[in-house]
């Protein structure tokens, strides 16, 4: 296939000439579809100007070996918090990389040094405390329970009848379960974990009053928890840290595995099989016929997911040269993880979605230093909500047409508001 983009970004001004400033992100023409903007940026201006939702200026990447380059780079940090750094949300604190968590700014307060948790030295010490949890061993030994609770909601949901909205039967509540059993958090107190971590994520929906209510009482909770596990430890992953953590690192690694363990797997779930039934004879299909593509499959719908929300920002400590444009020191750039998946350099037939396809080297869960630190785990509670879906539920189908599907708006990640099924 031709390739016409070799020369977009061979000077600065060539990369970062667009008509306009447009805001981002971009809308999806449907739930399921990308927005235009990602093809025609990719081929003519990868190195982007956008407007974001609190009307800062930043970068935006959409190719596949940009995204991935800037991912990669350790010197170049997530946390917005410099004076100079773009604010994604438009609530007055930023949003969720400008202001990480309450208990930071109590952590302030005390002098304790967690900033180092979110970068450098500090932030290895941390994954590396942190993974031991998610390795593959650890989390293929949580499939069994996994599958009975699967088997348990899909009951339910049956009985409830059809039609049946599987983000709330289904999506929400298991990734919810696995990550409350894993670090010892009480299940019962699952919703008000799911509006504490949609206020954590606003980037347009909440008020600042509302965010900063959710954080302390997000915070308070946290607080009462781990410090219940100093004093009595159990059976769980906070329990276990607390040997090798401050009670304000495990505060805010509590927060964060249980908004990164829940939110984005449980909107995943949704979307995987909103896509994998909207296509139903080519894709639901083959997948009743050849279960044993369900790993592919959803290696396939990570990458392929067109309404994955904001992206990732890195704030440019130094200037560097990124898709052949120079980037001054204290820019905020955005990766687009997603464009970069949809980028035919990198994939062949990037455009369709092949259940089969190996290798995939996906950029859903990023790259680098970091990454995604529970992939190992999102990956086996998609593939054992898949597998027993096929199995107890063959005739699911999707209530109306896919193109009527609403994509979520207003949060830093994306998702689909009602994904209404039958059998």
């Amino acid at each position: 296939m031709p390739d016409d983009r070799a020369h977009a970004s061979d000077t600065p001004a060539a990369a970062l000439a667009l008509e306009g400033l447009p805001p981002y992100p971009f809308p999806n023409p449907t739930a399921l579809e990308p927005p235009p903007e990602w093809e025609r940026l990719r081929s003519q201006c990868p190195v982007a100007r956008i407007e974001l939702a609190s009307g800062d200026e930043a970068l935006l990447l959409t190719r596949y070996d940009d995204v991935r380059a800037m991912l990669s780079d350790p010197r170049f940090s997530r946390q917005l918090d410099a004076d100079d750094a773009s604010r994604v949300s438009d609530s007055e604190d930023g949003g969720v990389f400008s202001r990480p968590s309450a208990a930071a700014g109590e952590a302030a307060d005390t002098d304790e040094p967690v900033a180092s948790m979110l970068g450098g030295p500090g932030h290895r010490r941390w994954r590396q405390l942190v993974g031991k949890a998610f390795t593959v061993k650890r989390v293929q030994a949580l499939r069994p329970g996994m599958e009975q609770l699967a088997e348990q909601l899909i009951t339910e949901m049956v009985e409830a009848g059809a039609p049946a909205d599987i983000g709330p039967a289904l999506g929400f509540p298991l990734p919810v379960f696995v990550i409350c059993d894993l670090l010892g958090v009480p299940r019962d107190d699952r919703d008000r974990f799911a509006r504490w971590s949609d206020t954590m994520l606003n980037m347009t929906r909440f008020t600042q009053d509302e965010i900063d209510r959710s954080g302390r009482e997000f915070s308070e909770y946290m607080t009462e928890l781990v410090a219940a596990k100093r004093s009595a430890p159990g059976d769980d992953l906070l329990s276990d840290l607390a040997a090798d953590m401050s009670a304000i690192e495990l505060v805010m690694t509590g927060q964060g595995l249980l908004i990164a363990g829940h939110e984005t797997t449980a909107n995943m779930i949704g979307k995987m099989v909103a896509m994998l039934l909207a296509d139903r004879e080519h894709r639901w299909e083959r997948l009743l016929a050849d279960p044993s593509l369900v790993p592919s499959a959803v290696e396939e719908a990570l990458r392929f997911d067109a309404n994955p929300g904001f992206g990732m920002p890195r704030y440019i400590s130094e200037e560097t040269v990124v898709g052949g444009t120079t980037v001054p020191r204290g820019t905020t750039v955005v990766c687009s993880m997603a464009a970069g998946n949809r980028d035919l350099d990198a994939f062949d037939g990037a455009g369709d979605m092949d259940l089969a396809r190996r290798p995939n080297p996906h950029l859903a869960f990023g790259v680098g230093p970091h990454s995604c630190v529970g992939q190992q785990l999102a990956r086996v509670e998609l593939q054992t909500v898949l597998e027993v879906l096929l199995r107890r539920l063959p005739t699911l189908e999707l209530v109306g047409d896919a193109a009527d599907l609403r994509a979520r708006q207003g949060l830093i990640v994306g998702g689909i508001d009602r994904v209404l099924v039958r059998w």
